[in-house]
């Protein structure tokens, strides 16, 4: 029991360690830590593209597990959430479409590595990558259907007056709404997994510090039954991981769904 009433207070200092902090300068006017491993993330994304240009014109055929790896990958945003969502007009907002999915991902990724602090973990990031979509469909659809007339649209046709204004008025809503549901949704699944995993690793390391301190046969119970902690971690872990890989597909796949509205004249 003693070691659980040490729970809430190492829990609330885990939660406030996910609090942005200045790693140069303040956090005002400089780099905080989310800022920081977001800023990494951005240089494996670039180094990993260029390698595997270079290694793909290379040969004729693909050759090497990293060229098969990463075929499948761009592969899979190109069918999976571009031709089987956009359309005939995938090719056009591929470079985007796959930019912004391997961006979140490689960022959701090393938010999984102990110590690292992902720039999705910040709802600053998330809403700045989502701004990016917003502003990316809503040029879509302008510059396809011309600026009033895709103002026009959000209101289904058919709608007689006055209904067609309370419908447009919730459709420009709904539309702004996707803003606030892209960023919210990435930053709460991302920062949620690292305090469950904080939280398995706090009662990890409470049960077992006693053991560190003294040998006794109740330290030793202790720190015994840590071992259902860490395996519950590495499950917790494992998911982790799959939910990196999978708020990466939504967040590109609803964007592409956004793009596919844009375009959609009904």
């Amino acid at each position: 029991m003693e070691q659980f009433e040490k729970l809430p207070s190492l829990v609330d200092e885990l939660v406030t360690s996910f609090v942005p902090a200045a790693a140069v300068g303040t956090t005002t006017f400089g780099i905080t830590q989310y800022s920081f491993w977001m800023y990494v993330a951005v240089i494996i994304l670039a180094v990993l593209m260029v390698v595997f240009v270079r290694k793909q014109k290379a040969t004729l055929v693909p050759q090497g597990r990293f060229v098969n790896a990463m075929e499948m990958c761009v592969d899979f945003v190109k069918n999976d959430m571009l031709k089987a969502t956009v359309g005939a007009t995938w090719r056009k907002h591929f470079p985007f479409i796959a930019t912004v999915f391997f961006f979140v991902l490689i960022n959701n990724l090393l938010g999984v590595i102990p110590g690292m602090r992902p720039g999705t973990g910040a709802i600053g990031t998330t809403a700045a990558i989502a701004c990016c979509s917003f502003v990316y469909f809503i040029a879509v659809g302008i510059k396809k259907w011309g600026g009033w007339t895709y103002i026009k649209s959000l209101a289904p046709k058919g709608v007689a007056f006055p209904m067609n204004i309370l419908v447009w008025v919730i459709e420009v809503f709904s539309t702004f709404l996707r803003l606030i549901t892209l960023a919210v949704r990435l930053f709460c699944n991302m920062l949620a997994g690292h305090i469950v995993m904080g939280t398995f690793c706090i009662l990890i390391s409470i049960f077992v510090e006693p053991l560190l301190q003294s040998f006794s046969v109740t330290a030793l119970t202790g720190a015994a039954t840590s071992i259902i902690w860490l395996l519950i971690l590495l499950i917790i872990y494992a998911v982790e991981i799959l939910v990196a890989a999978i708020q990466a597909y939504v967040f590109a796949l609803l964007s592409a769904v956004y793009v596919q509205l844009a375009e959609a004249g009904e």
